[in-house]
């Protein structure tokens, strides 16, 4: 989830190690003096960020887009953290259209109070941090190695985005959530992505069926969704427009591009969606609002639950490698599974920078072997906890739980136990059948929560 993925991707610890066990202190809050370390919510001092490590190797390193790794003191801004360059959002969520005060936009360490468009539209968050990483990599030069992190925004609320890519997805949405999410667990499954043995989940029980629900309301759900993947949509030209740049500099066969998403779908702010969506003028003053937990339900499909969670619906995204001089061509699907503490490593091995000593040690691997067309030697279960929810991940075994770590303690009773292998999708809760197992792989989690500070919370 937002900081907690990201306190990962930039250190390599789990996010409880890196100081943002649960989330950072919001833009309106004060200095957190009553937790522990691993609850403080800015990046501990001993971690090593991603741009420090390869500023060590003669990087240069630039960030646009969200941040959200400390916001209170200067110290915890990017500059300070080792980013040559930054231009974005300090906090976790800005409206799209006009940024402004405490979720305003910082360039460097200054606040850009006077926003310029970047393009022929309306001032738009998502092209912005697009055009200003593109002007960044033009002033590397082309002798020298460059580190971006783009971090964009969409799709996260507020539900904002420019009216002329609204109206292209105007009305595809009618059929609604019950149909489509068949549709697209069908095309999943045609595709390789899905193994047809994994069942699709049911709706949400919260969620209507989309046949109950008035013309009028349908036609507002429709809009919604329409400005949600407008929001994609922006995001993928964006993308297109970066690699463009790329290869006009002669990079891009040399440019390993990593693209992933921090969280699964959000089902924050309400079953339908909140507020007025089809006021234009009040759609975009809104700093949070939503599509709701019915499109979520879709966006998660095949999988049940969602943000915060530690079900597939919350903690399976989608991850992209792409590197034409480093990486072998494939057809199939790598199955394998990675996490985001790969990341760190992954980038010290390609780029041959030197983790420093008597930081934290990294427990992720490098994804290279998989670049180079072989398999993951991991050699441990995955291991995350979030919000009191939590999960560990042995080979085909998965033990999960809503609510089992709270604060008084874990509560074993609630954890499911699921072979992924033959039930990706968690409908077939064996942990009834298999109490000896969960035992043992609660045992292991609860090591591993020890190691890293999940409790006292």
């Amino acid at each position: 989830v937002g900081a907690v993925a990201r306190a990962t991707l930039m250190t390599g610890l789990h996010a409880h190690q890196a100081g943002i066990g649960h989330m950072t202190v919001e833009p309106e809050g004060k200095k957190r003096t009553d937790v522990t370390p691993a609850y403080a919510g800015i990046l501990t001092p001993n971690s090593v960020t991603l741009g420090e490590a390869l500023k060590g190797a003669g990087y240069r390193t630039y960030i646009t887009g969200k941040w959200h790794l400390g916001q209170l003191e200067k110290s915890q801004w990017p500059l300070q953290r080792g980013f040559d360059r930054f231009y974005g959002c300090l906090s976790g969520a800005t409206h799209f259209f006009n940024p402004d005060k405490l979720r305003g936009i910082t360039s460097g360490n200054e606040p850009d109070n006077k926003l310029k468009s970047t393009t022929d539209r309306a001032y738009y968050t998502t092209d912005a941090f697009t055009d200003h990483a593109i002007g960044f990599i033009k002033e590397t030069g082309k002798e020298k190695p460059f580190f971006l992190y783009l971090a964009y925004t969409a799709p996260h609320w507020p539900m904002q985005a420019h009216e002329e890519d609204i109206a292209k997805y105007r009305g595809k949405y009618k059929e609604g959530w019950d149909v489509l999410r068949k549709k697209r667990y069908e095309r999943q499954v045609k595709m390789g992505l899905i193994d047809e043995k994994w069942k699709l989940s049911p709706r949400d029980p919260q969620v209507p069926a989309w046949d109950t629900l008035s013309p009028e309301k349908q036609d507002e759900m429709d809009l919604r969704m329409a400005i949600y993947a407008a929001m994609v949509d922006r995001m993928d030209q964006n993308v297109g427009k970066l690699v463009a740049s790329l290869k006009e500099q002669g990079r891009y066969d040399n440019t390993l591009i990593m693209f992933l998403s921090d969280n699964g779908a959000c089902a924050e702010n309400g079953v339908l969606g909140n507020f007025n969506i089809r006021d234009v003028k009040e759609r975009n003053s809104k700093w949070n609002i939503s599509y709701g937990t019915a499109w979520a339900n879709l966006s998660s499909t095949p999988f049940r639950l969602y943000k915060h969670f530690a079900h597939e619906g919350g903690s399976a995204t989608p991850f992209f490698a792409h590197w034409p001089a480093g990486i072998k061509k494939r057809e199939a699907w790598f199955t394998q599974p990675g996490q985001i503490i790969d990341i760190m490593p992954t980038v010290l091995d390609v780029s041959g920078a030197k983790y420093p000593e008597g930081k934290p040690a990294l427990t992720g691997i490098s994804l290279k072997p998989a670049f180079d067309g072989g398999s993951l030697d991991r050699g441990q279960p995955l291991f995350m906890e979030h919000e009191n929810n939590a999960f560990l991940r042995d080979g085909d075994w998965k033990l999960v739980g809503r609510d089992v770590a709270p604060k008084d303690g874990l509560k074993p009773g609630r954890w499911q136990l699921y072979n992924i292998a033959e039930d990706r999708t968690e409908l077939k809760n064996l942990a009834k059948e298999m109490p000896d197992k969960v035992q043992a792989m609660s045992k292991q989690w609860s090591d591993w929560a020890d190691k890293i500070g999940v409790y006292p919370k």
